[in-house]
């Protein structure tokens, strides 16, 4: 039986640049904050596996990171979508939508 972590496996990355791309520089709570909020629970972020991405994506140039002052006045680490990383939400959600398509056309296959 897959558990939650498996079904996030693979579309953290495009949930974390959407988030990015719909409200601007987030830091890492405020991204878990609105993915649980949008989409519920299904879609839980877990810390292990939040920042070991946002450090990749980073890394890979999708997202860049600077230091600021959180809502309640704590230094934390804000992170705004970078233009290669706008094209890469664009190609991952093209992907997406036809990858479930594909499995909703399996699902009503009588």
């Amino acid at each position: 039986m897959a558990t939650k972590t498996d079904r996030l496996q693979g579309t953290l990355s495009l949930l974390i640049l959407k988030a990015l791309a719909s409200r601007g520089p987030l830091h890492g709570y405020g991204i878990t904050v609105l993915i649980e909020t949008i989409a519920g629970e299904p879609l839980k972020v877990e810390e292990g596996s939040l920042y070991p991405a946002l450090h990749r994506m980073e890394q890979d140039g999708l997202i860049r990171a600077q230091w600021g002052t959180s809502e309640n006045n704590r230094r934390a680490r804000y992170y705004s979508i970078t233009a290669t990383g706008r094209r890469q939400l664009e190609a991952e959600q093209q992907r997406w939508a036809e990858l479930t398509e594909a499995v909703g056309r399996m699902l009503r296959f009588a």
